[in-house]
């Protein structure tokens, strides 16, 4: 089973601390691809899925931008379908070279994907191993150490500083001596938090020469503050930068993303799997690149709407994480899931809550009628 990776691959597998056996089973998920439990957003997306829900019901628990793709994203999307007929490569080129250009990188710093979890998954993979784990904050998101999982690579998660709530970087550089992955997500899934450019330029700088650092920028856009990192993969760092359209452009079930590294980190990700990419994502993506004034436009709309219901919860005494995010960790003063059960009770389906904070639930910034209407359960509900 081992002749089926590349010539030097088997070898660096086996480098890593993979046995023979562990090949075998590695070729599965190249084979296997969507259908095994990590490799696409699936496992995740059935935590925030809510089966039968109400046509009226106020829907805040995923994360997901309500406004959609913006009209030009819209129109090309249409546009495209008719042609669908058609594998259309190009518009994946299209979509490398226009983010190219955003982020300021050469084309071939850029891999387009169906979403950011594919090339997180896909770094696990290619980094991770029994002997090089992947590390990770906790709370954070959780679809990377589900990989790790499947190829036996341990996950090891370092709490978030008391206080701020951003990645500690010292301890998780001090996790292992060895980690595969250092993965920060910034601002955090699902606290909303920021984590420096300094701590995240400390943590490439001192690092093993072996391990990468893996840069979720999935909610980037959205921070009023935060300074995206791709300058850096510009430099050649060893650094990974994760990117999706599902947030601020309001993407989410087109799916389009991309991985933004050196050519040679991207090189070893892509052994993992193949395909096309979807067309509408493709040009979805294409089509919010080009329109400039939509990023500032929707992060005004998103913070101005999340300052007001962070307000309303300061004004109640009711606990939470300051975010900078489309969504915030909220304390509930009892068992996160009942909190749950008691709003879905009144219509508004909110966030997961995570082990390491049982009383905290998520709930993701939906338009401005959609937390009015939060805000009165949420009273109800508190209180109850």
């Amino acid at each position: 089973m081992s002749s089926f990776f590349k010539t030097g691959q088997s070898a660096d597998l086996l480098r890593r601390g993979f046995t023979r056996r562990d090949l075998g089973r590695l070729a599965t998920v190249i084979t296997a691809g969507a259908s095994l439990p990590f490799y696409n957003e699936r496992a995740l997306a059935q935590l925030s899925m809510v089966r039968n829900m109400p046509a009226d019901a106020v829907k805040i628990n995923a994360n997901e931008n309500p406004m959609g793709p913006c009209p030009e994203a819209a129109d090309a999307i249409y546009n495209v379908v008719k042609k669908g007929g058609r594998y259309m490569y190009e518009e994946t080129f299209n979509m490398r070279d226009a983010m190219a250009e955003t982020c300021g990188v050469k084309a071939e710093y850029v891999t387009p994907y169906a979403g950011s979890s594919d090339p997180l998954h896909r770094a696990v993979l290619s980094f991770c191993s029994k002997e090089h784990p992947f590390v990770k904050a906790d709370p954070g998101y959780e679809a990377g150490e589900r990989a790790a999982k499947f190829i036996g690579a341990k996950t090891i998660n370092v709490p978030l500083r008391k206080d701020t709530w951003d990645h500690d970087v010292k301890a998780m550089l001090a996790a292992h001596p060895t980690p595969g992955i250092l993965y920060v997500c910034n601002p955090n899934n699902p606290t909303g938090t920021l984590t420096s450019r300094a701590d995240i330029e400390w943590l490439i700088a001192n690092k093993p020469k072996e391990t990468v650092v893996l840069l979720d920028e999935a909610y980037v856009h959205i921070s009023p503050s935060a300074v995206p990192c791709t300058d850096l993969v510009a430099q050649d760092k060893d650094l990974i930068v994760l990117r999706t359209f599902s947030k601020i452009y309001g993407m989410a079930g087109l799916r389009a993303g991309a991985a933004i590294a050196r050519p040679d980190l991207l090189d070893k990700m892509k052994d993992w799997s193949a395909g096309a990419m979807p067309i509408t994502g493709m040009v979805g993506a294409t089509a919010s690149l080009k329109v400039k004034s939509l990023v500032a436009e929707r992060r005004k709309i998103i913070g101005d709407v999340r300052e007001d219901t962070l307000s309303f919860l300061a004004s109640r005494n009711i606990e939470f994480i300051p975010s900078e995010s489309n969504k915030f960790m909220m304390n509930a003063r009892r068992p996160g899931m009942e909190f749950y059960k008691a709003m879905a009770r009144e219509n508004i389906y909110i966030g997961r809550v995570w082990p390491v904070w049982p009383t905290w639930v998520r709930v993701t910034v939906g338009t401005k009628e959609e937390m009015a209407k939060f805000k009165t359960a949420c009273l109800k509900c508190y209180n109850a």
